[in-house]
């Protein structure tokens, strides 16, 4: 029995997968209609937007950097977008908007990427500045109006729904077509991260500066792709957010950032860099997510649902760290007994 407690703790996203399957028993054990696929696919497609906005926070923070401005990048880029789709009529697929919100995210991750890696200056403070200035470049240039009627293509990619069900209610719900925008966006980050040199790379800057130069490694280069990558995923995030809520507000997105990055940290992603997986990240975003949506079904007023969410991040993460050193701990003693 100790070694498979030993076992579940030496292995973050196995620990974190436990927590949400006694997290998932209880709520099912309060309100037994948790149990059922209307209730999985609302929690898929709630997933999605941090979902995406989790998978580009994990390498920035692997990276050893820290990125605060992505959720004023993806309603720059998507307000933008949909406004100029709007604006010439376009009633083409979803596609174009997902490619002019993300080459626009892109470009904006590439202000922040040059400030940090031409300038060597701190990472939390260029994307805090970046931030308001996105913002407040939005606001006061582009336009405060919400835009209430989408482009069609927009409109018709929010109704897509595969494998319906009925709900409690007699009406239907089926399984989101952005899910598999999240299922796109996963493997290709995992596959960079694990398959490429450049993964290699990331990691090697997060884990340490010094020898990544010493190793020869493009220090540039690889914080240029980061950030840029960040921005682009934030593009794509902000069309999905507007579609799925078939709305685009240029007040949305911004404020939800230090969620989507305690998420990821809650799965594992270390914030002095070096270490973090993608299933973490995604179990930690499923967590945070199962439990807004827990406290919604039980009627917990939203306040309340803010400061619980608060401090079961602040234990999610503090038992994450206590777990880590355990482990450093637990190692450092079998290399000293052998």
């Amino acid at each position: 029995m100790s070694k498979f407690f030993d076992k579940v703790l030496s292995k973050n996203e196995l620990f974190l997968a436990f927590i949400i399957l006694g997290l998932i028993l209880i709520i099912g054990a309060i309100n037994p209609n948790f149990f059922t696929l209307a209730t999985l696919y609302d929690m898929l497609r709630s997933s999605v937007v941090m979902g995406i906005f989790g998978v580009g926070v994990l390498m920035v923070l692997v990276s050893g950097g820290i990125d605060i401005s992505f959720t004023a990048i993806a309603a720059f880029a998507m307000y933008v977008t949909t406004r100029y789709l709007k604006g010439i009529g376009f009633e083409g697929s979803i596609l174009s908007a997902f490619i002019i919100s993300g080459g626009l995210g892109a470009l904006l991750g590439f202000i922040n990427a040059v400030l940090i890696s031409s300038f060597r200056l701190p990472t939390l403070i260029v994307t805090l500045g970046t931030s308001n200035m996105f913002r407040g470049f939005l606001l006061a240039f582009v336009g405060t109006k919400i835009i209430s009627v989408l482009p069609p293509g927009m409109v018709r990619f929010s109704r897509m729904e595969l494998f319906p069900v009925k709900t409690m209610i007699g009406g239907t719900n089926g399984l989101s077509v952005s899910v598999f925008v999240l299922a796109l966006v996963i493997p290709i980050t995992w596959f960079i991260l694990n398959r490429t040199m450049l993964g290699r790379g990331i990691y090697a800057l997060g884990g340490d500066r010094v020898a990544a130069e010493r190793a020869g490694l493009n220090i540039a280069f690889i914080q240029f792709f980061v950030y840029c990558y960040v921005g682009f995923l934030a593009g794509v995030a902000g069309v999905v957010h507007a579609s799925l809520i078939r709305t685009a507000s240029p007040f949305d997105l911004v404020g939800t950032e230090l969620s989507v990055i305690a998420a990821v940290v809650l799965g594992g992603a270390r914030i002095t860099g070096g270490h973090g997986t993608v299933l973490g990240s995604i179990l930690g975003v499923f967590l945070v997510v199962i439990m807004n949506n827990s406290l919604i079904m039980m009627g917990v007023p939203s306040y309340w649902q803010t400061a619980v969410v608060g401090i079961i991040i602040i234990l999610g993460t503090g038992l994450t760290a206590w777990r880590s050193r355990r482990t450093h701990r637990v190692s450092l003693l079998d290399t000293q007994e052998s």
